[in-house]
């Protein structure tokens, strides 16, 4: 059985080690945060992920995983030690690598056998060799050790089922022991395997998720042309997708991809190829178009509303994506953090979402259901997708509302369907003429 460690218990690092002890290895998990320990301990996952707290349930009780607050500990008691901290933008876009250092420094300190430490949190490239450098001093070479990069690909909401069934495991290695060892790991999994080193492991995940971003930018670009010529982008984005070359996934407009990955490793890998002398014009238009396309959600507001100040918005969706809690890079907050600087009053409800979000967002009434929000507001705002939106009675919502109006931030509803119920409604690349972007 092999002894695995997990340093960061956050959506990566608690949805892999839940995964490899359910497949059957021994796991180890260690957190700086000792009231995340001290939960998980107690069996509660500090965050939604549908299927997590079943899972992390029943191998606790297995004890296949466990939690500890000492990185020592899990040096000690591990044989593979994958490293899954944060690594947050800084101000000039780069990742802070700070707790990547602090827990190589901690690895090197407390090593006393071989290991192989798995660099799985997103990292910018050369980030594998600064981490053996940094082991390397503090640990005076008196240890020997392999460095591995290998890259999630999780979406949450699917984070189990993408770990269990992966596209492709992507080993960045600088010896075959690390590749023999890795690969054993990975084999129940049954995936294609692509091995590399660890600079161009490091560079396959943030090549995939900014090409996943600039298909949404792309998209969202081709929304605002057939706002103007009075095309529908969902019948554009359907033929593309029938393009065995294209395919439809990430193919859909709307205000703009957020969450914790994409817009942190856009930036990272454009500050990566500035300091390498590369002007990464694609990205930094991708990144643009991203921006731009909140500004353009505001402006459909304010068209449809006239004025907003005074007048109730109510806000449906608050989490980056469905079937999710997490609020990081929401574009949800940022919009209603700019409602709120128009003047407007904000009611919000989202399913999972709203008790972070009463820490994130002030002077905002939190709704106990959509129907709760909808009440005697002036618009509804369709910011995140939930399956449960999708059954409301907007016979309903009309009756309950102020004045009878959908924005549609997702191209969630079927236009004609709302329009029957007698709102006025706006989508994203509908056909209805849009305003443009501040300049």
């Amino acid at each position: 059985m092999q002894r695995i460690g997990i340093i960061g218990c956050g959506y990566v690092g608690l949805v892999t080690a839940a995964c490899l002890a359910d497949a059957g290895s021994s796991v180890l998990c260690a957190d700086s945060d000792k009231r995340k320990i001290a939960k998980l301990k107690s069996e509660g996952v500090p965050f939604y992920e549908p299927g997590l707290d079943e899972l992390v349930l029943k191998n606790h009780k297995a004890k296949r995983l466990r939690f500890t607050s000492s990185t020592t500990e899990v040096v000690k008691g591990s044989d593979i030690i994958f490293i899954c901290v944060g690594t947050p933008s800084r101000s000039d876009g780069s990742a802070d690598l700070t707790a990547v250092e602090k827990v190589a420094t901690d690895i090197a300190h407390a090593m006393d056998a071989y290991k192989i430490i798995v660099e799985k949190s997103t990292v910018p490239a050369e980030t594998g060799a600064r981490i053996r450098k940094t082991i390397e001093m503090a640990g005076r070479g008196k240890t020997e050790f392999d460095v591995v990069s290998n890259p999630e690909f999780l979406r949450e909401g699917q984070a189990i089922h993408d770990t269990m069934h992966p596209d492709r495991i992507v080993l960045g290695v600088e010896s075959k022991r690390a590749e023999k060892t890795l690969r054993a790991l990975y084999a129940p999994l049954r995936a294609p395997v692509i091995v590399c080193n660890i600079a161009t492991a490091e560079i396959i995940k943030h090549a995939c998720n900014s090409f996943l971003a600039t298909k949404i930018s792309f998209i969202n670009a081709i929304a605002r042309i057939c706002e103007l010529v009075d095309a529908d982008v969902l019948k554009v984005a359907e033929a593309m997708g029938l393009d065995k070359r294209i395919g439809p996934a990430f193919l859909n407009a709307g205000a703009g991809y957020g969450g914790s990955c994409f817009p942190k490793d856009v930036d990272a890998f454009i500050h990566l190829a500035d300091q390498k002398g590369y002007d990464f014009e694609l990205a930094k238009a991708v990144r643009k178009i991203n921006t731009d396309q909140r500004t353009l959600l505001l402006k459909k507001i304010e068209e449809v509303l006239w004025n907003v100040k005074g007048k109730t918005v109510a806000v449906l969706g608050l989490s980056f994506k469905p079937d999710t809690d997490d609020l990081r890079n929401s574009v949800a907050l940022d919009v209603v953090r700019a409602l709120q600087d128009l003047g407007a009053l904000v009611r919000a409800y989202d399913p999972k979402a709203m008790p972070k979000a009463k820490t994130e967002l002030k002077s905002v009434r939190f709704a106990k259901d959509a129907y709760d929000a909808a009440k005697g507001s002036h618009c509804l705002l369709l910011m995140t997708e939930w399956a449960e939106f999708r059954d409301l009675d907007l016979g309903r919502i009309h009756k309950l509302m102020q004045q009878p109006v959908i924005v549609d931030a997702r191209n969630f509803f079927d236009p004609e369907t709302v329009k029957v119920q007698g709102f006025t409604y706006r989508g994203i690349g509908r056909g209805a003429s849009a305003p443009q972007p501040r300049r």
